[in-house]
């Protein structure tokens, strides 16, 4: 479930962290899951082929107790999100040496949802005193997500 339209974006970043984005930020914002929910998904094909599997199950998704508990944080929000999917957007991605079981596909949508609730509240952890982010402020989360995941 990933927030694509502005006004929905916006309401969402409000409501996970309390912070005010605009549109520009939205690119960023998009950037950021496609490259996060694709690091994924390769570790996941490197699971699944230790396994000795041809298909990624959601199993073999690397969750990790934190952005398990983002992701649960983030199924309980009082928002609705625009599901936007996340094939089209991997398919802009090299293309992966595995195909993805449909029930990993359908928890992708959760999983980006959770990382989005993670990223927010990581801009805000880094700059409690924050109103809105700019680019450096989005650098600064982009590279802690790339240390942890």
């Amino acid at each position: 479930m990933t927030i694509s339209g502005v006004p929905r974006f916006q309401r969402f970043f409000r409501t996970a962290s309390g912070l005010h984005v605009d549109k520009d930020d939205l690119k960023r914002y998009r950037d950021f899951l496609n490259r996060k929910v694709y690091d994924l998904v390769l570790m996941a094909e490197a699971t699944a082929e230790a396994n000795q599997r041809d298909v990624v199950q959601p199993e073999d998704l690397p969750i990790t107790k934190g952005l398990q508990q983002s992701i649960h944080e983030f199924e309980k929000l009082d928002i609705e999100p625009e599901v936007v999917p996340l094939l089209e957007q991997l398919e802009a991605l090299p293309p992966l040496d595995m195909e993805l079981a449909d029930p990993t596909m359908d928890r992708l949508s959760v999983v980006a949802g959770g990382l989005s609730l993670a990223l927010a509240r990581t801009i805000r952890i880094i700059d409690p005193g924050l109103k809105a982010p700019h680019a450096d402020d989005w650098e600064r989360a982009f590279k802690i997500f790339d240390l942890l995941f």
